[in-house]
């Protein structure tokens, strides 16, 4: 396995201050933040506890817990950020911690443990960024349909009247939902996430109500706290055609329209991308008058996660969208342990590709890793990989920031190892590295790279 694509710049002639002095580094611990709570709390309310495909495969030694520990140790997760010198930190919010069925009665320990956490953010120096929703949608409101449910509107609305409430005085940046294109195409369109409900039927009210949540979290945030700041996250991929043929071109524009600008179009007041997937002009059956205004927002930014890039190619057997993916491994190109190709400009171009919507403001990147493969001997991860993907994605930025004046921030993924959830617990991103045994915490070579960086002038 090749560690780097061949065509990538390997110069890193760059320091923190090209960036300018109002640029904001920050990290994004793992969607364990959201679900770790503690283990009886999580199995009885959290619908990704009980519904998830990997759940049965993974050992005790691998738990949630063993491998971030984050639950019990969230004060010395903070420390190391300011030890590293990041001043921003990202966690999530768990819905099912606040609200155990979703609505009603409001959990106290489940606030006081987020205060606490904003508390020690406070007390390290370090800027917070909450996001609301990662994946762990509360048991009881799956049962009722989750986000195919219209309801899910006045649900949603309970919650984050009750989180921009409880903790309006100690956040200032807020997320509304993480890379819904992922939680709803993998559980609701493909049916390989954790929810399993297969289908147009399923996915497109879904995708419909989640944009009209993001629209209805935004105002709420800013009725509860005008000066808050309020964006999105958006998973971004570049999608390029595996050949110029005219057939080719068209099926990657018709994943592009999927992943890239079904979830942003619509709400910067554009629609649906229904030209490119005329499929999504049944979301009308499942939207109501007023919808069209109700689903627009005026963001402060959009947060962008960027990994990797795909190569399409058309396939008349696909339904709805006939292309598939070419994966790396088959096109022999570098990828990580997860078969995403290493290309460093992909996230070059996906900025511009949202900086040239009027409606976008700011963009930050708040997700950006990779998972690369451990020593099975000495369970020791790779960091030569990971250091050189850092620096060349990072370099790709900075030519961004040159073309853009609406980069505002670049968030490494994560601080701690971390595991996919559809993976289960073998991909390990992070700046730390956990071990299983003595829950002991040590800065990786990666994060002592980042930290450098962080330092130079």
């Amino acid at each position: 396995m090749k560690n780097i694509d061949d065509t990538t710049d390997i110069s890193f002639n760059y320091k923190k201050e090209d960036f300018g002095n109002n640029f904001l580094w920050g990290v994004s611990t793992p969607p364990l933040y959201a679900a770790e709570i503690n283990d009886k709390l999580v199995s009885e309310t959290s619908f990704y506890d009980k519904l998830s495909p990997n759940k049965n495969s993974v050992t005790v030694d691998e738990s949630a817990n063993s491998i971030t520990h984050s639950f019990a140790n969230y004060k010395d997760d903070i420390m190391l950020s300011k030890e590293l010198g990041i001043p921003n930190f990202r966690f999530s919010i768990s819905w099912s911690r606040i609200l155990p069925i979703g609505v009603g009665e409001i959990d106290q320990e489940g606030i006081n443990f987020y205060n606490n956490i904003l508390d020690t953010c406070k007390e390290y120096n370090i800027e917070p960024f909450v996001t609301l929703y990662e994946r762990d949608l509360p048991l009881e409101l799956e049962k009722k349909g989750g986000w195919t449910n219209r309801a899910i509107l006045e649900w949603f609305e309970e919650y984050l009247k009750v989180c921009a409430t409880a903790f309006k005085d100690k956040v200032k940046y807020w997320i509304i939902l993480n890379e819904p294109s992922i939680f709803l195409g993998a559980g609701y369109f493909l049916g390989v996430d954790v929810i399993g409900k297969k289908g147009l039927n399923n996915f497109l009210p879904a995708m419909h109500h989640a944009l009209l949540c993001q629209a209805i979290g935004y105002k709420i945030i800013k009725q509860i706290n005008p000066s808050a700041q309020i964006g999105t996250s958006i998973s971004c991929t570049y999608i390029t055609p595996k050949t110029y043929s005219e057939k080719n071109i068209k099926a990657a524009e018709r994943i592009d329209a999927l992943l890239n600008k079904a979830f942003i179009e619509p709400s910067l007041g554009l629609g649906y991308p229904n030209a490119k997937l005329p499929f999504l002009k049944h979301i009308k059956k499942y939207a109501s008058k007023g919808d069209e205004e109700l689903i627009k927002v005026d963001f402060d930014f959009i947060s962008l996660q960027n990994y990797t890039r795909e190569v399409v190619e058309h396939h008349s057997y696909t339904p709805y969208v006939n292309a598939k993916l070419i994966p790396a491994n088959k096109r022999n190109f570098g990828s990580t342990l997860m078969n995403w190709e290493t290309h460093p400009k992909s996230i070059y171009v996906m900025i511009l590709k949202f900086s040239e919507y009027e409606g976008v403001k700011k963009i930050m990147i708040t997700e950006n890793e990779a998972s690369f493969l451990n020593d099975s001997k000495s369970h020791i991860i790779s960091d030569e990989n990971r250091i050189s993907y850092l620096k060349n994605y990072l370099q790709q930025v900075l030519y961004a920031q040159d073309k853009s004046e609406k980069v505002m921030g670049y968030f490494i993924r994560s601080l701690t190892d971390t595991f996919g959830w559809i993976e289960g617990h073998e991909q390990r991103f992070g700046l730390l590295h956990t071990d299983n045994y003595t829950k002991q915490k040590t800065i990786k070579n990666s994060g002592k790279w980042f930290k450098k960086f962080l330092e130079s002038k």
